[in-house]
């Protein structure tokens, strides 16, 4: 099954467009769990368990896995296994803004697909087609382009015009029309930034998922995100929180804090999908 069909099903039978971003911050996690063997693995599945009926993805961001080295990236690697094991129907997209030639990009497209068995991964577009190709061909996988980043700075690149208009829309462009010759290339916007999403939107056309990270701390606002991301059916927007749900507690009730922040985005996200 591919990643817009695990998408297709999972919105569907969760009615969520919620992705929860597994930034497992270790000096972040309950000191209750640092105390653990694994207690990012351990964070992880305590969230996991606890939100799984209220999300359409998860997505852990390789940062906070290879800050930990080798014990980092087991966890990570049993994170997912734990999410093929016990809720398989859940895509997966590995946060992970991979860029290189070619040649190193099989190295990362292996890492991502065949070891993690991540569903998606995160692409700077940098490089072009040429060295992109090591995943768009595997076509029962999909990648996210970076297109417009959710960061304050995201502008002094992605503004630049080129050819009478703003990089970002140039880069939207070629997802849309040249490197989604498999049906598996989709974009990243961010929540700050609604008015760029909208025309992305536009750019990109309906039944096409778009990634938005963004929403709650780094300033996204859900109705105007959500009204601006959907396509025409109220579907294919991908709205990720990360550490306002991972981290709404600091305490033993974290798990179900952090289901009670799922829950209460889901509900809002939900009251402006239809258009």
């Amino acid at each position: 099954m591919t990643f817009k069909d695990k998408l297709k099903a999972i919105v569907k039978k969760n009615n969520s467009l919620v992705c929860v971003g597994l930034d497992s911050q270790l000096d972040k996690i309950p000191a209750h769990i640092r105390k653990l063997k694994n207690p990012i693995f351990d964070f992880n599945k305590a969230i996991i368990d606890a939100t799984y009926n209220l999300v359409c993805t998860y997505k852990p961001n390789a940062a906070f896995y290879e800050a930990e080295g080798l014990h980092g990236i087991e966890q990570l690697k049993m994170t997912c296994d734990y999410l093929h094991e016990k809720y398989p129907t859940i895509p997966i997209i590995f946060d992970a803004k991979r860029a290189d030639i070619g040649n190193t990009n099989k190295g990362y497209a292996r890492f991502a697909f065949d070891y993690l068995g991540a569903d998606a991964i995160t692409l700077q577009p940098y490089f072009g087609i040429e060295t992109l190709k090591s995943f768009l061909d595997r076509t029962d996988k999909s990648t996210f382009i970076l297109v417009r980043t959710s960061n304050p700075g995201a502008g002094e690149l992605q503004d630049l015009i080129v050819e009478g208009k703003p990089l970002y829309q140039v880069v939207a462009e070629h997802v849309a029309q040249k490197w989604n010759y498999n049906g598996n290339c989709f974009t990243v916007v961010g929540a700050p930034y609604p008015h760029e999403l909208d025309i992305v939107r536009h750019i990109i056309g309906d039944g096409f998922p778009i990634l938005i990270p963004g929403i709650g701390i780094q300033g996204g606002n859900v109705e105007i995100t959500v009204k601006a991301g959907v396509d025409k059916d109220g579907q294919n927007a991908i709205i990720n929180s990360s550490r306002g749900i991972i981290f709404a507690s600091s305490g033993e009730d974290f798990a179900q804090r952090a289901r009670e922040e799922a829950e209460k985005l889901r509900t809002e996200i939900n009251k402006y999908r239809t258009k």
